[in-house]
Formats: C-alpha cells, structure tokens, sequence
C-alpha cells in the first residue's frame, strides 16, 4: 500500500505543480523559441523537471513521515541518502545548466564529484558474481571507476534521449516500474520507495509532455531521473548475490545506454567530439526512415517494455513469462508499423527519381525542389521541419 501512496503522491504533486512551472517560465522568459532545429513551433518552457523533482521529494517525505520505510541498517539507510541526495545535486547542475548553459566540460566534473560521493556513502559496485568463479571483489579503484560511469553515464543517457515529446519520461516511467518490481522481489524496500516515487513522478509528467508537448522537462529533469534510476539498480540490485544481479540492471536501461553507447562510438570514429550535437541517435533514424513522431516515441516505449520483461524473467517472477509474451506481442505489432512507414517512404522516394526537365517552382533540369530535398536527406517534406537533436542539444551544441 505505502509503495501505491509514494507512486499516486507523486503523481499528483506533478500534475499541480506543472501548470504553476510553465507559467512561472513563460513569465521569465526561461523558454525556447522555435527554430529550424527544433521540433516545436511554439515557445516551450525546459524547467518542467523541477515538477518531477519536487514530485519525487514530496512523496518520500510524505512515506518517511509516515513510518513506512521502517527500521534499516545504517549501511542502508547511507545508501538511500546516497541516492536522495545524489538526485538532489544532479538535479541542481542540469537545472544551472538550463538557465545559465554550462559548458559540457564543467557538467562532467560536477557529476563526477557528486557520483564519487555517492560512491562513498555506499552507492557503489563493489562486486560481481561470475557462473563457475563465484563472487568477486572489485579493488577500489576499479569499483569507482565502474560506478562512476555507471552513475554518470546513464544520467547522461537520459538526458540525450530527450528529444521527441514524452521519450525520455516515459523511458524513465517504465524502467522505474521495473525496478520497483525487482527491487520488492529482491527484498530492497527503500530502493523500491524510490522507485515508485520516481515512476509516479515521471509518468504523471506524460499528463503536459506526450506530444504534443505543453513543457519539456529540461537537463534538471533529465539529470535527476538518470542518476536516481541509475542509483536504484545500484543499491537495490546490483548488490544481490546471484550471477544476473549485475545484468539486470543493465537490461531494464538497455535501450539509453546502448543508444548513448553506439552515438559515442558512432562519434568518435569519425573522429568528432562525443558530445558534438547531430542526428544519430535512434529516434532521430527512425524519423528519417519516415516514421512518425508519435509512433517513434511508442516504438521504443514497447522496446524499453520487451527488456524490463525479459529482466522479469530472469529474476524468476513466476508470471514474468506472461508478461514477456505480452510485450512481444507489443513490439512486434510496433515493428510492423515502423517497416510500413518506412516501407512507405521508400517507396515514395523511388516515385520522385525520374525527374520532368523543368519543375513548377522553376527548378532547373536535375536540380530538387525543396521537398525533394528534404526527402533525399533521409527526410520526408513533412518531417523534415520535425528533425530533432535532443532536448539538450536543442538550439545550441553540445
């Protein structure tokens, strides 16, 4: 019940507070105006992470004043301030970097300080369990450097796949109802408190963010909820003594960090700064092939879902099968539509290859008219307008 108080409190709490942000932005000019690089033909308020934050907060308040944490060990009750305070801060440097653009460089060292101290209240990955070796202990110095980018790299994660309305918090909402899940399996209570309030917080948000989007939840909310998810599969299940305990948290956040980590690569082998803003992560191919906005963002809902079920399952949740079979049933039916769009493009594409000598608009013998160049950048006319970077990278590089 406490577990159903902390998800509905939060929930609430964004759904008042929003409206109160937004205006508070439009009034203070802290808003985007739109551009040919941004998806919004509107201004858009990017402090709606400070209603997930304050969501989150007031339902943990709330369930510690009422008693429903219980008595922990210190050992726990550090890790969970680990993580609290942890969010706090992160949440504090994506908030400074929406109203005053903090150079990328300054952003990772502030990360990196605040995941070494939570690294040394007990936020940390001191070992793995191997099949056939058992477990073992990770030295110091290899424990921060995994937790560290651990840490810091899926909040930065989050915050690169903010860039279509509604990803990134629903991403953020079904991982967390994962972990809440596991966690209660594992026996971490506090780690799951956090969870629900964070799912509670999240997708109450998708009330003023699915598209169309009414306010954008900023780097503030981004932050907060990467390193408090990030933080969760730390101490409530990366810790367990069984082989997939390291896995599993791997697996729910499989589709941020694998998008982030083919970005990078992708990046740095064309010899680019990693954070050097372009159109490379997967919502922003999947708008290229001519798949929609909204139909983009469900498709990698219903991918984030298929992983979460599959990390079910290797926890042994007795009807982890089931729901297993729903999301492939999900996904695959989201698939079919993605290969229909895409399918569709093509063909349009091939439509327009035999060109008349002379076009309407005056266009010269071989030369595309703008449509068609929109559609030969991978984009077709009516989307081409719609072509994001990420809510970080929108109206500025990283």
């Amino acid at each position: 019940m406490a577990y159903l108080v902390a998800f509905l409190a939060a929930a609430c709490v964004v759904l008042w507070t929003t409206p109160t942000v937004k205006a508070v932005g439009l009034r203070s000019g802290r808003f985007d105006l739109p551009a040919d690089r941004k998806v919004h033909n509107r201004p858009m308020v990017r402090l709606g992470g400070v209603s997930i934050f304050l969501g989150t907060i007031v339902s943990l308040l709330l369930v510690w004043r009422t008693g429903e944490f219980g008595y922990m060990p210190t050992e726990k009750e550090y890790e969970l301030w680990g993580v609290t305070v942890g969010g706090l801060l992160f949440f504090f440097i994506g908030l400074a970097d929406d109203l005053f653009q903090l150079p990328a460089s300054l952003r990772l060292v502030l990360q990196a300080a605040v995941a070494t101290a939570a690294w040394k209240v007990g936020v940390s990955i001191e070992f793995i369990t191997l099949p056939f070796v058992g477990t073992v202990d990770l030295p110091d110095p290899v424990s921060w450097t995994v937790t560290v980018l651990w840490l810091v790299g899926l909040a930065n994660a989050i915050n690169w796949m903010d860039g279509l309305d509604g990803l990134a918090a629903g991403v953020s909402g079904i991982a967390a109802v994962i972990l809440l899940i596991v966690t209660l399996l594992s026996g971490q209570t506090g780690a799951a408190m956090i969870a629900s309030a964070l799912a509670g917080g999240s997708l109450g948000f998708l009330r003023y963010n699915f598209r169309p989007a009414q306010i954008f939840m900023g780097d503030g909310g981004a932050y907060f909820l990467g390193f408090s998810l990030a933080g969760i599969g730390v101490i409530g299940v990366a810790k367990g003594l069984t082989t997939l305990a390291i896995l599993l948290p791997f697996c729910i956040l499989a589709v941020p960090i694998i998008d982030m980590s083919t970005v990078i690569f992708s990046r740095l082998c064309q010899g680019k700064s990693p954070f050097l803003a372009d159109n490379r992560h997967l919502h922003h191919r999947l708008m290229h092939a001519g798949v929609p906005h909204r139909l983009t963002v469900l498709f990698i809902y219903s991918l984030t879902l298929w992983m979460g079920s599959l990390a079910l399952v290797m926890t042994g949740l007795p009807s982890g099968g089931t729901y297993l079979a729903g999301a492939s049933v999900i996904v695959v039916v989201a698939t079919w539509e993605v290969w229909k769009r895409s399918r569709r493009l093509s063909a349009a594409r091939r439509q327009r290859l035999p060109r008349q000598p002379q076009t309407e608009n005056g266009a010269a013998l071989g030369q595309p008219s703008e449509a068609e160049n929109g559609a030969e950048n991978g984009l077709p006319h009516q989307v081409a307008s719609e072509a994001p970077t990420s809510e970080v990278e929108r109206g500025r590089d990283r």
